[in-house]
């Protein structure tokens, strides 16, 4: 038997336990828990098959209650003693993609952001659109893109067009971005015709996860008038491998900024859902952001009830984003065309100016919120290396 140790100061004590899908060596891709700096094979060390399954939605489609009784029974197992073939180093394992993505759905819920992209894109105009106050604006991305922290992306091409050209071009994106977002996974699916409340977020919604949602900007400015984002997006989708439990972050559950106007009635809270979620963002390896979830307008419960209210269906896996969270300092802004102003106030990285991403740079994204036991707790990391561009030329 196995006595785990938890480090002083860990993001994953016994307040946190985010779920994940792991592998060792020889052996298939099952659910485990992060407890420090271990991962606790949860098949072998609670003897239930529904850990063994390659992603975490055979669990998450059992239900809230469920999901509250395996967190106390996993909660007593280490903090005692664990069979040691269930116990192993963080360092010793592959992560996998821990859910089977279903619909993914990206919303726009950054006050901070939508304003400076309305200053940057539409200078002579009010910078918010006159329906951005009232509900949460989203698009749909792709689910079959989306992919885990580590993955390297390949730099899309498609059609650009740039302001003093004729006529749009072809070949790789020349204005490659990131945006840093906070990801919500559902656990329990809703029915057709059944729209979800924001009263019932808690019981709907599993955990969450960091993403980068990379960004082709000069490919989004050209096709998305009139229906939207399309290849400048769904290219690639990057998630964090750690599902931190909604029950986790009771004690970084605060109150929205105020929303005024007043929501209409199926986007009122009885308690709202904002989060008190800190992130940094590294490009090759040096701080560039600290994007503060707390600042964000619509919660993630005003998400999920404005998703469902024409009746759409929702399924365990199903993934919705934030959008960009970006804070009121320049400093605090979670996407590259808005930290360096699209590209005309570059930013230092490693001695160097820079606008946005070249083949070969790394973004790692991390966040950390309030845990229950006083401390912290942490999502991990998502980080992704860019790659040429194939198979296309200009």
């Amino acid at each position: 038997m196995t006595t785990l140790t938890i480090p002083d100061g860990s993001l994953f004590g016994l307040d946190n336990l985010p779920y994940g899908v792991f592998s060792t060596p020889g052996a298939a891709p099952r659910v485990g828990v992060r407890v420090g700096d271990s991962v606790v094979d949860l098949a072998r060390a609670l003897g239930d098959d529904v850990f063994a399954r390659p992603t975490l939605n055979p669990f998450m489609e059992q239900g809230h209650r469920r999901w509250t009784a395996v967190r106390e029974q996993i909660t007593e197992l280490v903090s005692g003693d664990v069979p040691d073939g269930a116990v192993h180093p963080v360092g010793a394992v592959t992560l996998h993609l821990p859910f089977r993505v279903g619909d993914y759905v990206d919303f726009y819920a950054s006050e901070h952001h939508a304003a400076n992209l309305g200053r940057l894109f539409r200078p002579d105009a009010a910078p918010l659109m006159p329906n951005w106050k009232h509900l949460p604006v989203g698009y749909h991305g792709r689910g079959g893109t989306v992919v885990v922290s580590g993955t390297d992306i390949v730099r899309p091409c498609g059609q650009r067009k740039a302001p003093g050209e004729a006529a749009p071009t072809f070949g790789p994106s020349r204005r490659l971005d990131i945006e840093a977002e906070m990801g919500f996974v559902v656990g329990t699916g809703s029915e057709q015709g059944s729209p979800v409340s924001c009263d019932d977020f808690a019981e709907r919604v599993f955990g969450a996860v960091i993403v980068n949602d990379w960004s082709a900007r000069d490919i989004q400015s050209w096709e998305y008038v009139p229906l939207g984002p399309f290849l400048g997006k769904s290219f690639a989708t990057s998630v964090s491998p750690w599902v931190v439990p909604l029950l986790a972050l009771e004690a970084a559950r605060v109150d929205t900024p105020v929303q005024d106007p007043r929501p209409l009635p199926y986007l009122r809270e009885s308690r709202a859902w904002g989060l008190d979620v800190d992130m940094a963002v590294e490009w090759n390896g040096q701080e560039v952001s600290r994007p503060p979830y707390r600042e964000m307008y619509w919660s993630p419960a005003q998400m999920l009830a404005h998703m469902t209210v024409n009746g759409a269906s929702t399924r365990a896996g199903d993934l919705y984003a934030s959008g960009t969270v970006s804070g009121p300092e320049k400093g605090q802004r979670g996407a590259f065309i808005e930290l360096t102003w699209g590209g005309g106030e570059p930013v230092g990285v490693n001695g160097e100016e820079r606008t946005f991403l070249r083949d070969g740079d790394e973004v790692a994204i991390s966040a950390t919120a309030p845990g229950t036991a006083g401390g912290r707790i942490g999502f991990g990391e998502v980080r992704g290396r860019v790659l040429p561009a194939t198979g296309a030329g200009e």
